[in-house]
């Protein structure tokens, strides 16, 4: 479903528009594919240009918990909280906040 807009986006990858956002959306595109763990790379290549984007930590988060890796998840979200906080974006830190506590409360 997926395939021609991964292809389009991977091409891009190394050229001029590189960056946080069309790592984020190749990471997006991914995840909705199922490809967890390629998601996972792609989303924290996106950090490695921005790493104050709050939306690619709860992604992060997202991917991480998909792909079984909880701690990873619960580590993506704790430093997504702590983004959010610092750049004022209310609805990133609640919706990080739930999903951390959700998965602390699943944890045994």
């Amino acid at each position: 479903m997926n395939t021609a807009l991964i292809a389009g986006l991977r091409a891009q990858c190394g050229g001029p528009r590189d960056g946080a956002l069309l790592r984020f959306s190749l990471g997006k595109a991914l995840l909705d594919e199922g490809d967890h763990a390629t998601a996972v790379e792609e989303l924290r290549h996106a950090l490695s240009f921005d790493p104050d984007y709050s939306a690619a930590w709860k992604l992060l988060g997202k991917a991480c918990l998909a792909a079984h890796d909880t701690p990873a998840a619960a580590d993506a979200w704790r430093q997504g909280i702590a983004v959010a906080q610092q750049r004022g974006d209310k609805q990133a830190e609640k919706e990080m906040t739930v999903f951390l506590r959700r998965l602390e409360k699943s944890e045994p």
